[in-house]
């Protein structure tokens, strides 16, 4: 009888080791995108990417809680703490989230001044397992193309560079050192505007690491959307502009100096910059201009049927329904 227990507990223990063994396999193993597929939005990561939408979920850096990593479902339920990180630059695919872990916050987030607190990070995208650290250099404007992260990296020898590595955290290396913005991206091709000769925008293809002129002018933070491209028009007191790529033909869509904006659902949304600043909007074919609420706001970010910004001084989050132009505070 004795030896029968003896068995038994055996027989259990083994089973339990061999269950653990295979949990442990299934947290840990490596998944590869099959496809060239895009992290985020250029309008996202052009504002700090502290929004991120999948067919589920949106993740966002949360402003009620110090900007800890958080998700919740398209209408707002189920709201859930991924981990204690401060994040942005957050990216998915199908299997992970990448961000970078902000340390003090969106306030310090272009400060290099403290060491390991800007890491690159990868996550699984049901919030088991460990954080995988990508790299732990402090950096800035991750953004996932296929089964590389683009972004920039800071170290003591060349300050901040253009760098992309695998995300299983191999292949580090540095692609330029100019520190382009790679938020503008369409599958394997990012679209950026130059920094030191001119500030034409320019696309890369992320496959042959080869670079074509897209468009001569003084451009800022392009983002492309089929044979569109929208930016500031920096030679036009940064007003917002678009170009039809197929003819090259400029139109100014509003005479506006702007901070930022972000362009979601046939709508752009901006913050206007001067005595009488305020959040407005304009369709993209420069008609319906809006001004949707008076006050200096920043990192304007788009996800489900919001959008999603920050009062400048207090850094509160505000949410704008995209159907009624409706404003709550965004706390959760």
């Amino acid at each position: 009888m004795k030896k029968i227990v003896k068995y038994v507990v055996l027989g259990a223990l083994l089973l339990l080791i061999a269950g653990y063994s295979l949990y442990y396999h299934y947290l840990t193993r490596q998944h590869y995108n099959d496809t060239y597929v895009n992290g985020n939005t250029a309008g996202n990561l052009y504002n700090s990417g502290l929004f991120c939408e999948d067919e589920e979920y949106i993740y966002f850096s949360n402003a009620s809680d110090d900007n800890r990593l958080y998700r919740m479902k398209k209408d707002g339920s189920e709201i859930k703490k991924m981990n204690n990180d401060t994040a942005a630059y957050i990216n998915v695919d199908d299997n992970y989230l990448y961000y970078i872990r902000t340390g003090g916050g969106a306030e310090s987030s272009f400060s290099f001044l403290n060491v390991n607190t800007h890491s690159l990070c990868r996550i699984r995208k049901d919030g088991k397992g460990d954080v995988t650290i990508l790299d732990e250099a402090p950096a800035l404007y991750a953004s996932l193309v296929g089964n590389y992260i683009y972004y920039l990296h800071y170290d003591t020898k060349e300050a901040t560079t253009l760098y992309r590595i695998k995300i299983d955290g191999e292949e580090k290396e540095q692609i330029s050192v100019l520190p382009f913005f790679t938020c503008s991206t369409d599958g394997q091709y990012i679209f950026y505007n130059g920094l030191e000769n001119d500030h034409n925008i320019y696309k890369y293809d992320t496959a042959s690491k080869t670079q074509a002129l897209l468009y001569e002018g003084n451009c800022w933070m392009p983002v492309v959307d089929g044979d569109t491209v929208y930016f500031m028009d920096c030679i036009n007191n940064y007003q917002l502009a678009k170009v039809d790529l197929t003819t090259g033909r400029k139109t100014i869509l509003c005479t506006d100096r702007v901070d930022c904006f972000n362009v979601y659902r046939g709508v752009i949304y901006f913050q206007r910059n001067g005595e009488n600043s305020a959040l407005c909007s304009v369709r993209t074919d420069g008609s319906d201009y809006k001004v949707l609420s008076n006050g200096n706001y920043t990192e304007i970010n788009a996800a489900g049927n919001y959008i999603y910004f920050k009062d400048f001084t207090t850094k509160v989050m505000f949410r704008l329904s995209v159907s009624s132009d409706t404003i709550t505070v965004f706390t959760p």
